[in-house]
């Protein structure tokens, strides 16, 4: 498996920012009611990260050591500026969603981290690599937090998702039940902590599941290697 492969991998599952490394928790509690909500806020992150990634890098030869994080938080907060900016003019409403989370991504550890772990060690390319799976993780976190929590407490999917792609994405709105008297604290911050508590389970499940079968593989093809050399 070559380094690249390895680091989406990493980003995507094995090292996942929000289900294992716990990271940037405050946002993707707070904004994940919907799973408009979090896509946008995903969204949002990945390309902050993906920016600050490839500038420090870009740059890195002339940070010097003892002024390099004042540094990184100028360049994370200069992206995330013209980021916020950019959304505040071509989507309003979702600007008004996410409020102040926007701006808090300058102080976000997963961009701050990725900077001093990667960035500021690895080419462009490979730091904007890195970039784009950590943050595709993370959203890919959010939007299934944000679609369960949107389910349990309205009912659909992607509601409102006119107001971040445009006006063809209300096509993509799903109902998949409709409630009576929903359950309200699936919006509220309880609710977030609990289905978050749900993913974090679901994934230990699934990685010892596969830890089980590669096991299972790795003892079928040792007595497979020495059934053969008994025989010869």
């Amino acid at each position: 498996m070559n380094t690249v492969t390895q680091l989406v991998i990493n980003g995507l599952w094995k090292k996942n920012s929000a289900c294992v490394q716990l990271l940037g928790l405050c946002p993707l509690l707070a904004v994940t009611s919907t799973a408009t909500n979090a896509l946008g806020l995903g969204l949002t992150t990945t390309l902050v990260l993906t920016c600050t990634n490839s500038l420090i890098s870009l740059f890195r030869r002339w940070i010097t050591t003892e002024i390099r994080i004042p540094v990184y938080v100028i360049i994370i907060a200069a992206v995330v500026s013209c980021i916020e900016m950019l959304i505040q003019a071509y989507s309003y409403n979702l600007y008004q969603s996410l409020g102040i989370f926007i701006p808090l991504i300058v102080t976000n550890c997963i961009v701050v981290g990725r900077a001093e772990a990667i960035a500021s060690k690895k080419n462009v390319i490979f730091s904007a690599i890195d970039g784009i799976s950590i943050g595709l993780g993370a959203t890919i976190v959010m939007v299934v937090l944000g679609s369960i929590r949107e389910i349990i407490s309205n009912g659909t999917v992607f509601d409102n998702a006119d107001q971040l792609l445009g006006s063809w994405a209300k096509i993509i709105r799903i109902q998949v039940i409709n409630f009576d008297w929903p359950m309200l604290l699936a919006m509220l911050p309880p609710g977030a902590f609990i289905g978050l508590g749900m993913l974090l389970a679901a994934k230990h499940i699934i990685d010892q599941q596969i830890k089980t079968i590669s096991y299972k593989k790795k003892m079928i093809k040792n007595y497979t290697s020495n059934l053969k050399r008994e025989k010869l």
